[in-house]
């Protein structure tokens, strides 16, 4: 074992110049998690890595090499990972793909093959082989849900464990004629804590902290082009029923116009193997906020994000995350979704994104048929933005349409992204300014937003952020998300963490938020204290104090029994002010069994509540994995006192790394409706895949515990990519 010693800061500094020459291959490769292939002893090596976590600067603990080459189509990495401790070697998840690797030892990989110090794809497994890939919207966010096709395979050793990857270059998007891409590595040992990487800064990577790999030449992109033909048979209602089984072909079409601008056009979209969402249960008067899941919007959904908008990651804000998502543009699930989540049909839709020179630019056109009183939709947004300074950004939105009403509706919005993440000591500073205007049918004037802020987001030592937004009362984003307008919202944020010799961490931070109404009818205040231990490990711990205040204009349902609709509880006008309490700990997620729990306690409106939520998960075997998450909230007020209760059980059981299934069971006793969602995934290879997937619904009307079928619908989908 390496023994730790500090390296000095002139060392760390030096670590943003680095950069190699990959070697070009014309031996054949087997991704196989073997490094047995002849290629291997030709490759680039590397092995300057350094830890990023716990201490930034210091020698990890055991040694990491990463094995670089190329060919014409794919780009080849292999890595070999010495474990004194093989034996402990955290490696629960299992599968062909998962949305997540962060309980897991594994292998990351940052690609910025435009090299721009913004956008970037992720690529990362683990030892059993198990894949997972993102694209950054942000420089410092990245989305899971994305999804291409590339291979990885790995094995373990007496030494630790060893990988094997191969990105296809029509996998990804970049200008030919450079030859020089930025690119970054890291390795976690979850049992200790440790983020090996071969750069970081301020305790983190990402496609602003890259190093240079020069002499990529002669890459086929092939003519660019992706044909996905898809057919669904879906029954739906009784499970006698015989009549109601229909086919649905369906057809995406992917073409790079040049190597850098991608178009996609899809017609008779199907959705039907899409995860459901994750049930919440709405206790405030404003509009829940739900992600994003469907493929054909998350393809290159970087190049439409606006302001960084919801990227303030505080979870201590008004209504949680619905209020950070306040005043986004656009919103894709408005496209193909009812308000209640229900699918609408898109007849046929394109898609032009990617990237010229310094601009990034984006158009998504939709035809949406009719939905209940609501005409067909033709739907249009327009987005671009230039590259400036060193990490920063200025940009135009357009959207026309709204798939909500039969009135016309436009928006157009402008907005600027400063990054200085090269700071001395590692700091960061960044700022956003955004203003949007919409223009609706039969409404004029008071129809603006605008947005400010600045933060300095550190990791260690002191971070603060300040931040105002405006949304006036006509405006309307009608492809886009509000859950409030005629506002002006506040924040103010405030912390500081320390860092032991240890390496444990405490933090302590205030948090304030006041949004005002703009005639002052009404407000919604909050301040938050806030202290956080939490061990390298991620074992944690934290308390925090919130003070609450609401100034309410009109009376709103806080609750209202499914049995008995006429008994609805609710909040008058008034003003309140309530105090409450909060508190919870978690425990590391690489274990076998890993809890999370919280209490919150104190006062509610002109009650009091009482909150108790947790999470379990257990995976005994790598094949399996169970997961139950429960939430009560018990509130108890003058008009009447009521609980609700949300409780969700995950089975996962990943028979192979190409064949899966998973459960999903939700219930909540405000809708008293019962859900199932199971999907068997079968995954000849990517781009060949096959999905079984079966929901049904139940109601207890009476509230007696006995559940009647409320709907029930079985999916069978087949996908297959032709790629030229």
């Amino acid at each position: 074992m390496i023994t730790s010693n500090v390296l000095s800061q002139e060392v760390i500094n030096h670590t943003s110049e680095k950069s190699f020459q990959i070697v070009r291959t014309s031996e054949d490769l087997i991704i196989d998690g073997v490094l047995d292939d002849k290629a291997w002893s030709q490759a680039a090596m590397i092995d300057d890595f350094l830890l990023s976590k716990p201490t930034e600067g210091t020698l990890p603990s055991e040694k990491t090499e990463i094995y670089i080459l190329y060919d014409d189509d794919f780009l080849y990495i292999g890595g070999r990972f010495w474990d004194s401790e093989p034996d402990k070697i955290a490696a629960t998840t299992a599968g062909h793909r998962v949305d997540r690797l962060g309980d897991d030892d594994r292998f990351a990989m940052i690609l910025s093959t435009y090299n721009d110090l913004r956008s970037g794809y992720r690529f990362e497994t683990n030892p059993n082989g198990t894949k997972h890939e993102g694209i950054y919207k942000t420089v410092g966010q990245h989305l899971p849900a994305w999804d291409t096709i590339w291979y990885a395979g790995s094995s373990y050793s007496k030494e630790g464990w060893v990988t094997e990857i191969a990105i296809p270059f029509k996998s990804i998007s970049f200008h030919p004629e450079n030859d020089t891409w930025g690119i970054n590595f890291s390795r976690s040992i979850r049992r200790r804590g440790e983020e090996i990487t071969w750069l970081s800064r301020n305790r983190t990577y990402n496609p602003s902290i890259v190093g240079q790999m020069i002499g990529l030449r002669g890459i086929n992109q092939g003519i660019g082009l992706d044909v996905r033909p898809s057919i669904t048979l879906n029954k739906k209602g009784g499970v006698t029923d015989t009549d109601l089984i229909s086919s649905e072909p369906s057809l995406d079409i992917f073409y790079k116009f040049t190597p850098s601008l991608n178009g996609t056009l899809t017609i008779n979209t199907d959705f039907s193997s899409t995860e459901v969402d994750t049930r919440q249960v709405n206790l405030s008067r404003f509009n829940l906020f739900f992600p994003e899941k469907r493929l054909f919007f998350l393809q290159d959904t970087d190049i439409f994000e606006f302001g960084r908008i919801g990227s303030n990651t505080n979870n201590k804000s008004i209504d949680g995350r619905g209020v950070r998502e306040n005043g986004r543009p656009f919103f894709s699930r408005k496209i193909g979704l009812s308000s209640s989540g229900q699918s609408i049909d898109i007849n046929q839709g394109g898609k032009l994104s990617g990237r010229v020179g310094r601009w990034s630019v984006g158009a998504i056109a939709i035809n949406q048929s009719k939905s209940g009183n609501n005409h067909s939709s033709d739907l249009f947004i327009g987005r671009a933005s230039a590259s400036i300074l060193e990490e920063s950004s200025v940009g135009l939105i357009t959207t026309i349409g709204d798939p909500t009403s039969n009135l016309d509706n436009s928006l157009v919005g402008f907005d600027f992204r400063f990054l200085n993440s090269r700071l001395p000591n590692g700091k960061i500073i960044e700022a956003d300014i955004w203003a949007q205007k919409s223009t609706t049918q039969g409404i004029s004037g008071k129809d603006n937003a605008y947005s400010f802020e600045l933060r300095a987001p550190n990791s260690t030592g002191l971070r603060w952020a300040i931040g105002q937004k405006e949304l006036q009362e006509n405006f309307n984003p009608a492809l886009g998300f509000t859950n409030r307008v005629n506002i002006r919202d506040l924040t103010a944020d405030l912390g500081y963490t320390h860092l032991f010799e240890s390496a444990d961490a405490f933090t302590t931070g205030a948090y304030a938020q006041e949004i005002v109404s703009l005639d002052g009818s009404s407000h919604s205040k909050i301040y938050t204290l806030e202290q956080r231990y939490a061990k390298p490990t991620n074992d944690r711990i934290f308390i925090r104090n919130i003070i609450t205040s609401e100034l309410i204009n009109k009376p709103f349902k806080i609750y209202t029994p499914s049995s008995d609709p006429d008994s609805a509880i609710i909040i008058p006008v008034g003003e309140y002010k309530f105090t409450t309490t909060r508190a919870g700990l978690g425990t590391a997620g690489y274990r076998k069994l890993v809890t999370a729990f919280a209490f919150e306690k104190g006062d509610f409106y002109n009650g009091s509540m009482k909150e108790f939520w947790s999470k379990t998960t257990w995976k005994p075997l790598k094949e399996l994995a169970l997961e139950l998450t429960y939430k009560v909230t018990k509130i108890h007020l003058p008009q009447g006192n009521f609980s609700a209760k949300v409780t969700g059980l995950t089975i996962k059981s990943p028979l192979t790394n190409s064949l899966s299934l998973s459960s999903y069971i939700q219930y909540d006793n405000v809708s008293e409706n019962l859900g199932l969602n199971a999907r068997l995934q079968w995954i000849v290879e990517d781009g060949k895949d096959f999905f079984i997937v079966l929901n049904h619904n139940l109601q207890d009307y009476d509230k007696n515990n006995s559940f009647v079928s409320k709907m029930a619908d079985i999916s069978i989908k087949a996908n297959y990519i032709l790629r030229f």
